[in-house]
């Protein structure tokens, strides 16, 4: 074997050895889990250092694109202008000009697909003297391009599921604390039977009613929607429920001054971008008497006999205007045997696969026929009507229900 044969040959062993110790280098650190930074040290060590590439820039995805390495680059990168000459470039490309000043500055560009997608480019210069084939070095060079883009995107996804996890589990403790809310016991005695449902749209919801004993024969009534989904709109109604507590709590109001102390509460809290719709009812089981404030909430039904009285004097929803423009106070006696329910949007407006409404019409149709049951029993056959007319669709809004039989 002539002496230049051996030396191709040393040569090809070399860059065997190499290959297999910077495999090993890099297989090492993903197997150990090691951080983001200990990956790149690792695969920077193998670029520079066993594969002999003078300059080099990584740019990935990591919830947004970012240079992960810069190594004998003068150049400033600017990332938005160089990606959109990068993104041109779906395999492996050798350069000889761009216009790009980043783009000239090196011998090939390695896009590195994951999923479909680009998810990192490597720019890459070899040094002139670097033994064995720089095709070859550069192949290599891809590989562990690809194998180190996969670990990143496998510990995006992992840190993406695990901040699902604890958001998912804060959800869960804040649904716990949310139920807290609503009253534990509802009365059902010789005065009267109350019963309540309510299914939120998601974990939390922005749905709300209440009953607060006043004394012996006085009692407070209300149920509260606010617009919107979410964390947010959950925890203003959360406050919403204890400023009106806490003003209960101390001394009996005027409900007119009750519903303006709140919409100055809500425009406060909210800033305008939230309202609340409200009903409530002071009702005396004594006198027999009911006052009530509707605003701008769906109004509630009163059952007399087989008449349906719709509740709707009050005024506009709560935290929308700096003053009320109007503001009315319902009043009327109760006879005995009438039934109220109180009921949010996601009642009405539950859709069908259609595209149909459950409607206001089917809710008074089912209040009429099963009033003379227990509020409890009433309120399950009303939701299973929802259920049926709904179908395998989910409820598209938060949706509660107080039914009250006044004896």
């Amino acid at each position: 074997m002539n002496e230049e044969a051996v030396i191709q040959l040393q040569r090809l062993v070399e860059l065997q050895e190499l290959k297999l110790n910077a495999l090993l280098s890099i297989s090492t650190s993903i197997n150990q889990n090691e951080s983001l930074g200990g990956l790149l040290k690792s695969f920077s060590f193998v670029i520079q250092e066993q594969l002999n590439f003078r300059k080099y820039v990584l740019i990935a995805h990591y919830n947004h694109w970012k240079v992960f390495l810069k190594v004998g680059v003068k150049v400033k990168i600017h990332l938005e202008e160089s990606l959109e000459h990068l993104q041109r470039f779906k395999e492996l490309t050798y350069i000889s000009e761009s216009n790009s000043t980043l783009i000239q500055e090196f011998e090939v560009i390695i896009p590195v697909s994951h999923g479909g997608k680009t998810v990192a480019f490597l720019l890459l210069t070899r040094e002139q003297n670097a033994a064995g084939s720089g095709h070859d070095r550069i192949d290599f060079a891809r590989t562990l391009a690809n194998m180190l883009c996969v670990a990143i995107e496998n510990k995006r996804l992992a840190e993406t599921l695990r901040a699902k996890e604890v958001i998912n589990r804060d959800l869960e403790t804040a649904s716990e604390l949310q139920k807290l809310l609503f009253p534990a016991h509802l009365p059902s005695n010789r005065k009267m039977d109350i019963s309540a449902k309510y299914v939120a749209r998601d974990v939390i919801g922005g749905d709300y009613y209440d009953f607060i004993p006043l004394g012996d024969d006085e009692y407070i009534i209300c149920i509260a929607d606010v617009s919107g989904k979410g964390i947010s709109a959950a925890l203003l109604m959360a406050n919403f429920q204890a400023t009106l507590r806490t003003l209960f709590r101390y001394q009996r109001f005027d409900l007119s001054f009750l519903i303006e102390e709140l919409n100055k509460k809500v425009l406060s809290n909210a800033k305008g971008e939230k309202f609340i719709t409200f009903f409530i009812a002071h009702y005396n089981a004594y006198t027999r008497k009911l006052k009530y404030i509707n605003a701008g909430h769906n109004h509630p039904l009163l059952l007399i006999g087989k008449t349906v009285l719709p509740l709707s004097e009050g005024c506009t929803g709560l935290g929308i205007l700096d003053e009320l423009p109007t503001l009315k106070v319902g009043k009327l006696v109760v006879p005995p045997k009438s039934t109220l329910v109180l009921y949010t949007d996601g009642v009405v407006e539950l859709e069908n696969t259609s595209g149909e409404q459950f409607s206001i019409e089917q809710l008074v149709k089912i209040v009429q026929s099963f009033s003379s049951l227990k509020m409890e029993d009433m309120n399950s056959i009303l939701f299973s009507k929802l259920d049926e007319w709904k179908g395998e669709l989910p409820y598209g809004d938060d949706t509660a229900i107080l039914s009250c039989k006044f004896f």
